[in-house]
């Protein structure tokens, strides 16, 4: 029908769009993580530790698999009508690698615990729950043929997926305007302990508006 080709050529170019928006995060994320991974001299010392190599794994592999996540769940929107079968195998691929990354942030945080403290602790760890009950709820539906609600349940992961990308969109944003006010090094000033919920929180508050107004059951 001709409103479901024009949806799909609308839902494709707006994944091109986003993937290539994202390419300097899913770039940096994958060469960090590799580093880190491999013990390189050039990994990231804010979240390398000599001593601590299961800390190393948990947030160097969440790295990798969130990279991985953010660049390829665009193509779960796009392949959705046009190649269903590609689809289905890799909705479950991303859902286990949503899962491992949920795993490796929160394992992180029980460890080391993240620079901005207790603040940025319950916040990222929110959200990796979060990512992990989506990852979790949307391949469960899924192999029950409950497609409704996998759907929903797919879009909520779609938005946590972009979350570590929106978080930095966010900082450049605010300092390309501000200069940085209220932020500090340590990450504990008030446009940081909104920034704690808001690359998640308020993105998923529309996604439930939306859905609500479009009539679906939850």
């Amino acid at each position: 029908m001709p409103g479901d080709r024009k949806r799909i050529a609308v839902e494709s170019f707006g994944g091109v769009v986003l993937i290539l928006l994202m390419l300097p995060f899913i770039q940096y994320a994958l060469l960090a993580g590799a580093e880190g991974m491999a013990g390189s001299d050039q990994a990231d010392n804010r979240f390398f530790s000599a001593d601590h190599r299961m800390s190393n794994i948990a947030i160097f592999g969440h790295m990798v698999l969130g990279a991985l996540l953010a660049a390829f769940i665009p193509l779960q929107v796009v392949s959705r009508k046009r190649w269903p079968l590609m689809h289905r195998w890799l909705g479950r691929v991303l859902c286990f690698a949503a899962l491992l990354t949920s795993v490796g942030g929160l394992a992180f945080i029980v460890i080391r615990g993240t620079i901005g403290g207790v603040a940025m602790d319950v916040g990222f760890g929110v959200y990796g729950l979060l990512l992990a009950l989506c990852a979790v709820q949307a391949l469960r539906h899924a192999r029950a043929g409950r497609y409704g609600s996998h759907r929903h349940w797919a879009l909520r992961l779609f938005v946590l997926s972009l979350g570590s990308w929106l978080y930095r969109v966010h900082y450049g944003v605010w300092y390309a305007l501000t200069g940085g006010v209220a932020s500090t090094a340590a990450f504990d000033g008030p446009f940081d302990l909104v920034q704690n919920v808001a690359f998640y929180l308020p993105y998923l508050i529309v996604l439930e508006i939306w859905l609500r107004r479009q009539g679906h059951r939850i």
